[in-house]
């Protein structure tokens, strides 16, 4: 056998091996082919969630402010120079504590002055009286007499009157604030000289609709949320004024609240939750398992069906139609279609349809927050 001969062999050889090759790879393709198409496709992995019932009070929100249920801003009602300041910034004070005195020096002379002339006055009619009896005087002389003493004492209890504005008193009791003034200062009538507010209960005010106006009544629930807070203060609605204001065409509704130890301030900002009508009873979801078509909302039921090779329980889901309700938040009730205690796909729907066969992984739940809040980035 010569050379040539020796490597057409070879060739030939290499060519059944190459060949072999190729047609064993064929027939293991077409296996695994039809072993993977009688297995069906692979399973998806979906998100899911127990549906269950919740409770759902009927509110609405709205904006507001707090308000002090007494407050004022103090000042006197005459001119002088401050003589002496009887309180702190800051202080808590009582009804009727003195706060602020002006110099009344001229004041209490004139006083002494006018209760001199008046006793004298007194003193003249009943002089007089006598000599009447005695029939020394006549009536009319008696009357004038008489007549004096009240004008006297009119201007007595007038000059006293000035007198006392010259102090100036709290008029309830609460929180003062900054002192506005000094002592030595002059000052006109109706300058402020501090402001004095009563903290606990507290007011919120707030404007609403008229329509909403009219589903709200005194006592109703409120839940009561500063910006800077994530607890809400419960209260109740005190008072809903009788007509629509002009300007804004809504309706002011004030509620109140405690307020221990005076935290909130009047003027403070507030997010409102009024509590309307009766608690319903209904099955939530979260939205994002709802797929809402032009022919009705669907969701996808998550279903048992055996165990694989690996004795791990297999999972398949099925479509059915359902009927909503209301939303809330994130959520939204569901009427109809599912039933307590079922399992409902509630990410992943994209990727699946009726009769797949699924892997459930919860690590990721879509929200669902009845009251979501937007966050800053």
């Amino acid at each position: 056998m010569n050379l040539m001969t020796k490597r057409m062999i070879i060739m030939l050889a290499i060519v059944g091996v190459v060949l072999g090759l190729v047609f064993g790879f064929q027939i293991f393709k077409g296996i695994m082919i039809k072993k993977y198409m009688s297995g069906g496709p692979p399973p998806q992995t979906i998100s899911s969630i127990v549906a269950k019932s919740e409770d759902w009070q009927t509110t609405f929100s709205a904006a507001g402010s707090l308000r002090a249920v007494r407050g004022s801003d103090l000042s006197f009602e005459v001119a002088g120079i401050v003589d002496e300041i009887a309180f702190q910034s800051g202080d808590e004070t009582k009804a009727g504590t003195p706060l602020v005195k002006l110099r009344a020096e001229d004041d209490q002379a004139r006083l002494a002055s006018l209760e001199a002339s008046a006793a004298l006055t007194k003193s003249t009619l009943e002089r007089n009286r006598k000599q009447f009896e005695a029939k020394a005087i006549s009536q009319a002389a008696l009357d004038v007499d008489a007549a004096n003493l009240k004008t006297a004492e009119a201007a007595v209890a007038q000059q006293r009157a000035i007198l006392n504005k010259k102090t100036l008193k709290a008029p309830f009791g609460g929180k003062l604030g900054v002192r506005m003034v000094d002592v030595g200062q002059y000052i006109n009538p109706g300058v402020a000289i501090v402001t004095l507010q009563q903290l606990d209960p507290i007011y919120a005010d707030f404007y609403v609709p008229p329509q909403q106006a009219a589903q709200l009544t005194v006592g109703m629930k409120v839940a009561i949320k500063t910006d800077d807070s994530s607890k809400s203060l419960e209260g109740q609605i005190s008072a809903i004024n009788p007509k629509v204001d002009s300007s804004s065409r809504n309706v002011l509704v004030r509620a109140s609240m405690a307020n221990p130890g005076g935290k909130l301030l009047p003027g403070t900002p507030v997010s409102l939750e009024v509590f309307t009508g009766k608690t319903n009873h209904y099955l939530t979801l979260p939205n994002a398992a709802v797929t809402y078509n032009p022919y009705g909302s669907t969701v996808f039921i998550v279903t048992e069906n055996g165990k694989d090779e690996k004795g791990q329980m297999k999972h398949q889901v099925h479509q059915t139609f359902i009927t909503t309700g209301p939303t809330r938040g994130d959520q939204v009730a569901v009427l109809s279609g599912v039933k307590e205690g079922e399992v409902v796909v509630s990410a992943g729907q994209m990727k699946i349809q009726n009769g797949s066969t699924v892997m459930i992984n919860n690590t990721v739940q879509p929200t669902s927050d009845p009251a979501p809040k937007p966050t800053d980035k």
